[in-house]
């Protein structure tokens, strides 16, 4: 039996913490001085689109973007390959009230030599997104 694929499985950890609302266990993943970007670029997440750098920084994207959501991540595909994980990615977002929305994506998963993440990229639309709200009365 081969072992599973560490930034597989740190890809597979992020998405079940995320839904499960597990933050301490989420920020476990990440390596002190990690790299997160969700979205990629500019974003109302991120004004400067510099992404978020340290744990600290990652622990206010945290509680900025994932606690105040109630997400399914549904992965179609994980593809590894050295020390990074690909995984193309639907997250859906119910956020109440008959208010769901469904943005498609890419996660760059990286992982340091002990397993933990070194970089998290996400790549979607946050136009979309927000065209998605609009068309359901909010924003």
């Amino acid at each position: 039996m081969s072992k599973a694929h560490p930034a597989v499985t740190a890809s597979e950890s992020s998405a079940k913490f995320a839904m499960a609302k597990d933050k301490e266990s989420w920020l476990g993943l990440f390596a002190e001085d990690a790299f997160l970007a969700d979205p990629v670029g500019k974003s109302m997440l991120d004004p400067e689109g510099k992404g978020h750098r340290g744990k600290e920084a990652i622990e206010r994207f945290w509680d900025n973007a994932i606690a105040k959501a109630n997400l399914t991540l549904d992965a179609s595909q994980r593809i590894a390959c050295d020390n990074t994980c690909v995984a193309v990615l639907r997250a859906t977002n119910d956020l109440g009230g008959g208010i769901v929305t469904v943005v498609d994506m890419v996660g760059l998963y990286e992982v340091n030599e002990d397993g933990k993440l070194s970089s998290l990229k996400v790549y979607w639309d946050f136009d979309k997104l927000l065209a998605q709200l609009k068309e359901q009365g909010i924003g």
